[in-house]
């Protein structure tokens, strides 16, 4: 794993570890989805938020089968990149088909006039309620990723944005600043 992706992925385990105790476990997938959710007005009975969550616990027990090397029931930081190293992630393809789902449940509350495309109010709204993402980093992912300057995200600048996060490594990629500035 070169220090780029090292680096990368420290930050995405820091959005998915929601109570910051340093490892990520059921719960914080659960609190993130409860926020999106009620953000966007879904309540526990929304068919949309139980999708979600069926989805989000769905990702957390694969993590948890691939990278809770010492069935802990969390993982570590650690055990969350050494997962990566040792290809969680195998092909662009493969993590399409197991992305998009969960994209497009993140969408189904999200995006609420259904035309598959994000304003940058939207996205504050999104990624500070799932992942604490601050509003100003917010509005600079949303300018980095609205490659086409149309004021929207689509849903497919997103996922291409996710992909390159994990498999571009040109600090250029619209993927590089999708959880804000990467720390150093």
């Amino acid at each position: 794993m070169n220090d780029f992706l090292d680096r990368k992925l420290s930050q995405r385990f820091r959005t998915f570890d929601d109570d910051r105790n340093g490892f990520i476990e059921r719960i914080d997938f659960e609190m993130s989805v409860t926020r999106l959710a009620e953000e966007f007005g879904h309540q526990s009975e929304s068919p949309a938020r139980q999708r979600l969550l069926d989805l989000s616990l769905g990702l957390w027990e694969h993590l948890l089968q691939v990278a809770d090397t010492n069935t802990d029931g969390r993982i570590s930081e650690a055990e969350y990149k050494a997962a990566f190293a040792l290809g969680l992630l195998e092909t662009t393809e493969t993590f399409d088909q197991g992305y998009m789902p969960l994209l497009c449940a993140i969408m189904d509350i999200v995006d609420q006039d259904r035309d598959g495309k994000l304003t940058v109010t939207d996205q504050i709204r999104w990624t500070g309620a799932m992942m604490h993402l601050s509003e100003r980093y917010a509005r600079e992912v949303f300018r980095r990723l609205d490659q086409d300057a149309d004021g929207f995200i689509s849903t497919r600048e997103l996922l291409e944005a996710i992909r390159a996060f994990y498999f571009d490594n040109s600090p250029d990629s619209p993927g590089y600043w999708l959880l804000g500035p990467l720390d150093s």
